[in-house]
């Protein structure tokens, strides 16, 4: 399985950016999917998961902001951020968690994502 993020880059703080993470290799729809970042100097942190049936989670620091979605039939994940914080500056990591397996285990390439104030 291979998953292959996109749409990161420089964006002003209050502004959006929408992140795509395309799944090739496997059975997408049988997947939890997730974003993960990590900032210069600090541990990765998991941002938003979205599970095979539509849940979803956020961690509290993007709540109201951040938006995760897929589409099965393009075998795609999306991550739509809006009121961008210079706090949210960070590479941006798209993840796969097949069913049974409990873990993310396939992972995409990072995205950087950089917010200016």
């Amino acid at each position: 399985v291979q998953l292959q993020a996109s749409g990161g880059g420089l964006v002003q703080a209050g502004g959006s950016l929408r992140l795509s993470c395309a799944a090739s290799g496997g059975t997408f729809s049988m997947y939890d999917m997730a974003w993960y970042r990590q900032a210069p100097g600090k541990e990765r942190e998991l941002v938003a998961g979205i599970s095979s049936s539509g849940s979803t989670y956020y961690v509290y620091s993007v709540k109201g902001r951040f938006t995760i979605s897929r589409d099965n039939a393009k075998n795609t994940v999306y991550l739509q951020m809006n009121s961008l914080k210079p706090e949210d500056t960070a590479d941006y990591y798209c993840a796969g968690n097949p069913k049974g397996v409990g873990a993310y285990i396939y992972w995409g390439q990072g995205t950087l994502v950089t917010v200016s104030s």
